[in-house]
């Protein structure tokens, strides 16, 4: 049996795991037992009640947090040479097409995010094998499929993020890092949750939003009391 260090002891005994927690409290203390030694993602985990299987319930979008992830993400566009200098004067730090499908085509996807042009969405489906299962993937529905290549690249700059429901009918998402103030992880979790409350599916019968917990990427979890959303 792995041995548990003192650090997460304490951590642990410090969450009541019989205990639903208010936001405001669940997004205090996930910072006050964070045992990690570098900035930890703090992530948000939302267990709806939907089946994933039928496509009107597979919940799929993006969300713009308010005080951004805490993250510098690195992004791709796939377009043609008359895009590739608004794609980098947004910000992309790499832009361009043959090149680009070639270096994925090796092994390459040292990114975070891939914005593409729709005329450019043939040559990308050819690498879709490699980047669908990464979730690289460009997408009409989380805007990363478009011809406003520049405002794309800057909502994801600012802190827009895509979400999705795996097959389990969980949502996991970053809402910041543990060197966020409270404050701060409570209002892009909230942003978060909303944004996903408004996208309940009118087949989805039952209670929609089953459980939550929040915890940063080596802390206990810790949940939230799913009232405090309605």
């Amino acid at each position: 049996m792995a041995k548990v260090s003192k650090k997460r002891k304490a951590a642990l005994e410090k969450v009541d795991v019989d205990r639903l927690y208010s936001i405001k409290d669940a997004m205090s203390l996930v910072k006050e037992v964070n045992c990690a030694s570098f900035d930890a993602s703090v992530d948000l985990h939302i267990r709806l009640g939907v089946d994933p299987r039928k496509a009107d319930q597979a919940i799929r979008g993006t969300v713009t947090l308010p005080n951004g992830t805490g993250k510098t993400k690195k992004v791709l566009v796939f377009c043609t040479p008359d895009k590739e200098k608004e794609a980098l004067d947004a910000g992309a730090d790499f832009a361009g097409l043959d090149e680009y499908v070639k270096k994925v085509q090796a092994g390459w996807t040292d990114v975070d995010v891939i914005i593409a042009t729709p005329n450019v969405m043939a040559q990308v489906g050819k690498i879709g094998r490699i980047l669908g299962p990464r979730g690289l993937m460009p997408n009409p529905k989380t805007g990363t499929v478009t011809q406003d290549v520049a405002g794309a690249v800057s909502d994801v700059k600012g802190g827009k993020i895509a979400f999705r429901v795996d097959k389990y009918g969980i949502i996991h998402s970053s809402v910041g890092r543990v060197s966020f103030s409270a404050e701060k992880l409570q209002e892009n979790a909230k942003e978060l949750i909303s944004t996903i409350v408004k996208m309940k599916p009118s087949s989805a019968k039952g209670e929609y939003m089953k459980s939550l917990a929040v915890a940063s990427t080596m802390s206990p979890g810790i949940k939230i009391d799913p009232k405090e959303i309605k």
